[in-house]
């Protein structure tokens, strides 16, 4: 009973949640390449996850992908594989058909027309379908993501937070409760971009209590590199500091806990980036009063043009070696 675990971890911080969001496997896999492990040796990616040393694996769902990678039946493939390596699960809902975060939140093609009931309807229909699918297979889920990295809301611009919070707030309390119906005791994240930025917390989080939406987890984004590309940090360490008393001011203030759930490094400078990941999961388990449940890397297995993945010719880089490392010192 892994998620048993995640009532645990808020109090005692442990386990301590060491995962990666690996959604693009079934993709690399249908463009044949082979991942292997750091010895050469060919692994089907979830089972490289965990020989890594990692305990949990995130995955993300969009309403009508063009090529059917990340939908729900795509989900279902990469859970009961995550389920045979005896890994907790995450689900990330985007609520778009492509790719969702701070710059983009598309609606999904097939809503583009609803006002907001029937916008309200159709997230919690799709939440609860989603779900409903990963229960009928046995899959136990851990925590739901309501909408991914919604530093200004989703589905705009009618979830534009900065001009219809109530709307936003509305429609994230109709996913929550979906994913309640589904699977009660699973914890619901909503998840911002800029962990080292505290502004953007208050804003949507103030304006989420006001309006009457419960959460039960705060996930947040730390990547040093996009922090320096923002102009929020000068460098790497600023961030590591940042975001950890973002945490502690954040835990104060809600009380309710904190996960880092996307978080990468420079892949073309793995020496340093494994020192930085290190100090990720260090800072997280020992500078935020046990607030914060875990560390998720965001897409380790990506190259080409993606410049945080951690792998290089389709093999882990020493990067990942701060998870196994993380993992081997709580044993």
């Amino acid at each position: 009973m892994l998620c048993l675990a995640v009532f645990a971890s808020a109090q005692t911080n442990e386990p301590f949640w060491l995962g990666a969001d690996i959604s693009g496997t079934t993709e690399l896999e249908a463009r044949g390449i082979q991942l292997m492990n750091a010895q050469g040796e060919p692994r089907e990616n979830t089972a490289l996850m965990k020989e890594i040393g990692l305990n949990a694996v995130r995955l993300r769902v969009w309403v009508n992908p063009r090529f059917g990678f990340s939908s729900k039946e795509d989900v279902l493939v990469m859970a009961q594989r995550a389920k045979a390596q005896g890994m907790a699960l995450m689900i990330d809902f985007h609520y778009s058909d492509w790719w969702a975060d701070p710059g983009k939140q598309n609606i999904p093609e097939a809503w583009k027309d609803y006002d907001y009931e029937q916008m309200k309807e159709a997230l919690a229909n799709h939440t609860r379908e989603t779900l409903q699918l990963l229960k009928d297979h046995e899959i136990e889920v851990c925590w739901v993501q309501v909408g991914n990295e919604t530093t200004n809301g989703f589905l705009w611009p009618m979830g534009r937070a900065g001009e219809n919070m109530p709307q936003y707030a509305g429609l994230t309390k109709a996913g929550y409760e979906a994913v309640k119906t589904v699977y009660p005791d699973a914890k619901v994240i909503i998840h911002l971009d800029g962990g080292c930025d505290p502004h953007r917390y208050n804003f949507i989080f103030d304006g989420l209590k006001e309006n009457g939406c419960p959460w039960d987890i705060i996930g947040i984004s730390v990547y040093p590199y996009w922090d320096i590309e923002a102009g929020l940090e000068t460098e790497w360490q600023g961030t590591i500091r940042d975001f950890t008393a973002n945490i502690r001011g954040l835990y104060a203030k809600y009380q309710t806990p904190l996960m880092v759930v996307e978080t990468g490094v420079e892949r073309s400078k793995p020496v340093e980036g494994k020192q930085i990941m290190a100090e990720i999961i260090r800072a997280s388990k020992e500078d935020c009063d046990g607030h914060c449940m875990g560390v998720f890397y965001w897409a380790p297995e990506a190259e080409g043009h993606y410049p945080l993945g951690a792998f290089e010719g389709h093999q882990p880089t020493v990067i990942m070696e701060a998870f196994t490392e993380a993992a081997e010192a709580k044993k």
